[in-house]
C-alpha cells in the first residue's frame, strides 16, 4: 500500500513542524505511548528512536531511522523507517511547505509492505477504506492540532 496525500493548513510552518518532534508525536499520533532517543545525530538523517505503539492491551516497540531530515525557512522534511510487528515495512514521509506567513501545505507520503507471509497476508485482506481512513485521520489531528497551537499564540 502506497499513498500521498496534501492538505492546506491555516497554521505557520514551525507550528505545523513542532508537532513531528519526537516528544510530542502524541498529540498527533495518539497511540504511541513512548519515543526514546537510542542515538540523536547532529545532522540528524541516521538517527534512531525507539518508539512504543499501543493497540488495545498490546504494546509493540520497534526502531524507527530517520532516513531523510531537512529544515529550512521554506521547506521541513522527515522521512521514517521502521519494521511493525516484525510483518510490516514502514516509510513515512512528513513535507512542510511554507505557503504565507499564516499557510502550509503539508504533504504525508508513505509506503506499507508486508515483509512476510503474515504481513502481505493482512495487507491484502485488510481493507483500502480501512487504511485510507487511517490517513485522513492522521491529516485531520495534524490539522486540528496546528490550527489550536496557532489560535493559542494568537
Amino acid at each position: 500500500m502506497k499513498w500521498t496525500e496534501e492538505r492546506l493548513i491555516d497554521a505557520p510552518i514551525d507550528l505545523v513542524w513542532n508537532l513531528f518532534e519526537e516528544e510530542h508525536a502524541k498529540r498527533i499520533m495518539p497511540k504511541v505511548v513512548e519515543n526514546r532517543w537510542l542515538e540523536k545525530k547532529p545532522e540528524v538523517t541516521g538517527s534512531t528512536y525507539q518508539q512504543t505503539y499501543q493497540e488495545g492491551k498490546r504494546n509493540e516497540t520497534y526502531v524507527v531511522e530517520i532516513m531523510e531530515y531537512e529544515n529550512t525557512d521554506h521547506r521541513k522534511h522527515k522521512h521514517i523507517q521502521f519494521q511493525l510487528a516484525r510483518a510490516f515495512e514502514m516509510n513515512l514521509a512528513f513535507t512542510m511547505e511554507k505557503v504565507s506567513e499564516q499557510q502550509t501545505k503539508f504533504t504525508y507520503s508513505g509506503s506499507n509492505l508486508g515483509i512476510n507471509f503474515v504481513g502481505r497476508a493482512m495487507l491484502k485482506l485488510g481493507s483500502k477504506v480501512n487504511g485510507n481512513q487511517v490517513i485522513y485521520d492522521f491529516l485531520d489531528r495534524v490539522e486540528q492540532e496546528a490550527v489550536h497551537d496557532y489560535k493559542v499564540l494568537t
